[in-house]
C-alpha cells in the first residue's frame, strides 16, 4: 500500500456497501430497499432490477467482467460459478452488451447433485437454487462480482450453512426481544448476534510444501519425527516477526481492508511458523462470510509470496495446532451489549438473565456444541496442551462466580474493592477483575463469550448456529416462566437456572487429569472424536430444538449427520491411502537404498579385518540391524493397513464404517507412522525422501 494513503481511504473500496447502494439508488428505491431489509421480506422485481443495475455498473467500474453467486455448501469450502455480463445485443449478435437483471441477482441455479446433500437430493435430481442474501455485502475480487447467497435444494431444503445461520439469528432475536419486553424494555425491536474471529495459521515455504505429498493431499503431515527444537523455549509467541512474514501480513491486511474486512491484530503464535490474525466484531452472518473471505485471501497472498498457508487444525504432530476462537455476544438495535455486566453485575437484571441463558444453553446442548466443531483434523487438536479438551465446560471467573453464589444463596453480593493499580516505576496499569483461563473451551471474557473449540479451517457458521439456537431456546423457557410467575420473580428464575446448570461451570485447569474425572462425576459429555460426537445431530432432543425454532427440519438434521459421517470416512480414507503411497514409494525405497550402502560399508570393513584387525564395524552392524528391523516392521504395518482398508469397502452402514476407521484404520496409521518416524531418526538426512519437521518449520528463514 502506498504509504501516502490512509487505511480509511482504501477500506471497503471493493465492497458494494450500504453507502454505495444509497448513492446509486433513487431515494424512494433506497427507502424501499431498507424497508425490505428491516422487515425481512423479499424484493419485488422492479426493485431487484434497480439494485442489479446499480451493482453491475459499480462492479464494471471496478474491472469486473463476470458475476457469481457465492455460497457455502456442506463441503467445508465456498463455491462459485462465474457468468459473464456480456450478452448479444439482441439484434444481429455482432455487438455485445453487459446485462445483469434482478432475476440474475436474486436467483441462480447451480447443480445441486454434485454437492453433499446427505440424501436430500439424488444424483439424477440436479436442480438447486442460490438466493441473494442482502444482509451480507457483495464484493469484487479479481474480475468477478461476488454475490453472497444461500443454497437450497429444489424442494427448499437447506444445502448450506448460511440459511440455518440466518434462521438461528432470527429466532435468537425474536426470543431475546420477548424476554426484554417482559423485563420492561419496550424500545428494542431487534437483538443482533455479533461475532469476532481469531484465525490461527501456519506459513511455510512453498518449495518445502511441494516436496510433501501428505501436505499437498491432506493439508497435514502424516509422517515426521519430533524436531530437536520445537516450541519448548516459548520464543516464537509474540516474538519478532520475520521480514518475509511481515511483508505477507501487510499485503494480507491491505487485501482484506479493500474487501471491508476489519483485519485488526496480527502476531506470532506459539508454534514455530505459526501466526494469528484477529478481526473486529460484526454480525454473525457477516463475520462468517468475512472469515471465509479471509481464509481464501490468506492462501492466495501466501502463494504470491512463495509460501503456503496451512489451515489444518494439526499440520504437525507434537506441535501446537491451530484453532479459531469464536468470540460471541448479543446486542440490541439500540447498541446495548446484553452481556456487559456493568459496575454492579448483581443488580443488572438484563445481564444476569442473558448470562444465565448462555449457561443453561451450554449445559443443555453441550453435545451439539461439541458436534458443531467435529472434524478428523480437530480430533487431532482437541485435548492437546494448546487446545481445550473435548469435554465442554464454562469459565466464568471469580467475580461472576461470586455473583452466582450470591444469587443462589440469596445473600447480598459484596463487591470487591476497585481494581488495584500496580505500579512499576513510572508505568502503571489497572488489573482486570478476573483473570483469563486459556484452558477453558467456553469462557466468559468480561462482556462476551469465547468458544475456543472451533478448528482453524472450519466455517464459524456451525458453532454459531448451535449457540444461537440453544440460547434462543433458553430465552424462550425464561419468557414462558416469567409469563407464568411474573417478572417480579425473575431472581427466582435465574437462581433455578444456576442451581440446575452449575455443573457446567469450571474455573480451574481443564488440561488436568483431575478435571476429566470430575467432569465424569458431574455427568458432562466427553466425546473425544468426531465419530463419538456426530450422533448428536439425530438425538431427538436436538432435532426438536432446531425444528421447533425453524432453524433446521428433522430431514435437514439427518442430512448433516449423513454428510459428516461420510466426510469423516472419506478424509480418513484419503489420509490412509496417502500414507501407504508415501511409505511404499518413498520411505521404504529410500531406507532400503540407504541400508544397502550401510551393508556395503559393513562388508568392506569385515573384509579388511584380515589386514587391519583393529578395524571396528560395531556401529554399522547395529545400524544395519536397526534399519532391517524397522523396515520389516514398517512393511508389515503397510500390509496390515492395506488389508484393513480393503475391509472398509464391505460396510453397508456408513456410521459402522466410520467406527471401523476410528478404531482400526487410525490405529494402523499410528503404528505405521511410529515405525517410519523412527526410521527417519536413523536414516542419513541426505537419503530421507522429503523435508523433515525441522526443515519445514524453519523454511521461512528471514
Amino acid at each position: 500500500m502506498d504509504s501516502k494513503n490512509k487505511v480509511s481511504e482504501i477500506f471497503a473500496e471493493n465492497v458494494f456497501t450500504d453507502k454505495e447502494m444509497k448513492k446509486r439508488l433513487r431515494g424512494d428505491a433506497y427507502a424501499k430497499y431498507k424497508k425490505c431489509i428491516d422487515a425481512g421480506v423479499p424484493f419485488d422485481r422492479p426493485l431487484a432490477d434497480e439494485i442489479a443495475a446499480a451493482m453491475k455498473e459499480w462492479a464494471i467500474g471496478k474491472g469486473a467482467t463476470h458475476y457469481t453467486h457465492w455460497f457455502q455448501p456442506m463441503t467445508g469450502v465456498t463455491a462459485e460459478k462465474h457468468e459473464a455480463f456480456i450478452e448479444p445485443d439482441g439484434t444481429n449478435g455482432e455487438e455485445g452488451i453487459e446485462r445483469f437483471s434482478g432475476k440474475n441477482l436474486i436467483k441462480g441455479e447451480p447443480d445441486a447433485s454434485s454437492f453433499p446433500t446427505g440424501g436430500l437430493r439424488a444424483t439424477f435430481e440436479a436442480r438447486g437454487y442460490t438466493a441473494y442474501d442482502p444482509g451480507s455485502n457483495a464484493f469484487v475480487m479479481g474480475n468477478s462480482l461476488y454475490i453472497p447467497t444461500v443454497f437450497c435444494s429444489y424442494g427448499g431444503e437447506s444445502l448450506d450453512k448460511k440459511a440455518p445461520l440466518l434462521r438461528s439469528a432470527k429466532t435468537l432475536s425474536d426470543n431475546a426481544v420477548r424476554v426484554l419486553r417482559l423485563l420492561g424494555d419496550d424500545q428494542v425491536n431487534k437483538v443482533e448476534t455479533n461475532v469476532g474471529v481469531e484465525q490461527e495459521y501456519f506459513l511455510i515455504d512453498k518449495k518445502e510444501y511441494e516436496r510433501r505429498l501428505d501436505l499437498e493431499t491432506c493439508g497435514r503431515t502424516l509422517f515426521g519425527a519430533k524436531p530437536p527444537k520445537g516450541q519448548e523455549l516459548d520464543d516464537h509467541y509474540f516474538g519478532k516477526i520475520k521480514a518475509r512474514v511481515w511483508d505477507y501480513m501487510n499485503d494480507l491486511d491491505e487485501q482484506l481492508w479493500k474487501l471491508g474486512v476489519y483485519a485488526k491484530t496480527k502476531h506470532n503464535e506459539v508454534a514455530p511458523a505459526q501466526h494469528e490474525l484477529a478481526n473486529v466484531f460484526t454480525t454473525a452472518n457477516l463475520a462468517t462470510d468475512q472469515n471465509q473471505i479471509t481464509m481464501s485471501v490468506m492462501k492466495s497472498v501466501a502463494d504470491k509470496h512463495g509460501m503456503v498457508c496451512l489451515l489444518n487444525e494439526k499440520p504437525f504432530a507434537g506441535i501446537n495446532g491451530s484453532g479459531k476462537h469464536n468470540n460471541w455476544s448479543v446486542a440490541t438495535d439500540k447498541g446495548e451489549n446484553l452481556l456487559k455486566p456493568g459496575k454492579h453485575p448483581r443488580e443488572n437484571k438484563k445481564f444476569l438473565t442473558f448470562f444465565a441463558a448462555v449457561v443453561a444453553a451450554v449445559d443443555d446442548y453441550q453435545d451439539m456444541l461439541r458436534a458443531s466443531v467435529a472434524t478428523p483434523g480437530n480430533d487431532n487438536r482437541l485435548g492437546g496442551n494448546e487446545a481445550p479438551p473435548a469435554v465442554l465446560s464454562m469459565f466464568v471467573g471469580s467475580v461472576m462466580q461470586d455473583v452466582i453464589e450470591a444469587v443462589i444463596s440469596g445473600k447480598p453480593y459484596v463487591e470487591k474493592p476497585a481494581s488495584a493499580s500496580v505500579v512499576n516505576g513510572a508505568i502503571a496499569y489497572t488489573r482486570d477483575d478476573t483473570d483469563r483461563n486459556r484452558t477453558s473451551p467456553f469462557a466468559f471474557t468480561g462482556n462476551k463469550f469465547e468458544f475456543r473449540m472451533v478448528g482453524s479451517d472450519m466455517s464459524v457458521a456451525g458453532a454459531n448456529i448451535v449457540l444461537n439456537t440453544a440460547v434462543a431456546e433458553e430465552l424462550r423457557k425464561i419468557a414462558d416462566k416469567l409469563e407464568e410467575v411474573g417478572a417480579e420473580n425473575l431472581e427466582k428464575v435465574i437462581k433455578e437456572i444456576f442451581v440446575k446448570h452449575g455443573r457446567i461451570i469450571f474455573n480451574g485447569n481443564n488440561y488436568s487429569e483431575e478435571w476429566k474425572k470430575e467432569a465424569e462425576k458431574r455427568g458432562l459429555c466427553n466425546m473425544p472424536t468426531t465419530v463419538d460426537a456426530i450422533p448428536a445431530y439425530i438425538e431427538p432432543k436436538n432435532i426438536e430444538l432446531f425444528a421447533s425454532h425453524g432453524v433446521m427440519t428433522e430431514t435437514e438434521m439427518r442430512s448433516r449427520y449423513e454428510i459428516l459421517t461420510e466426510r469423516y470416512v472419506k478424509i480418513v480414507d484419503i489420509e490412509a491411502r496417502t500414507m501407504l503411497q508415501i511409505a511404499k514409494r518413498q520411505i521404504l525405497p529410500a531406507v532400503i537404498g540407504y541400508q544397502k550402502e550401510v551393508l556395503k560399508e559393513l562388508s568392506l570393513k569385515e573384509s579388511m579385518k584380515a589386514v587391519c584387525p583393529e578395524l571396528c564395524s560395531d556401529e554399522e552392524k547395529k545400524l544395519a540391524v536397526k534399519l532391517s528391523s524397522l523396515c520389516n516392521a514398517a512393511g508389515a504395518a503397510t500390509e496390515t493397513l492395506s488389508l484393513d482398508l480393503a475391509k472398509t469397502e464391505k460396510f453397508a452402514n456408513e456410521y459402522e464404517c466410520a467406527v471401523f476407521h476410528k478404531d482400526v484404520i487410525l490405529a494402523d496409521m499410528r503404528k505405521l507412522r511410529e515405525y517410519c518416524d523412527e526410521l527417519e531418526e536413523v536414516t542419513a538426512s541426505e537419503k530421507w525422501p522429503f523435508p523433515t519437521y525441522s526443515e519445514i518449520l524453519s523454511s521461512v528463514k528471514y
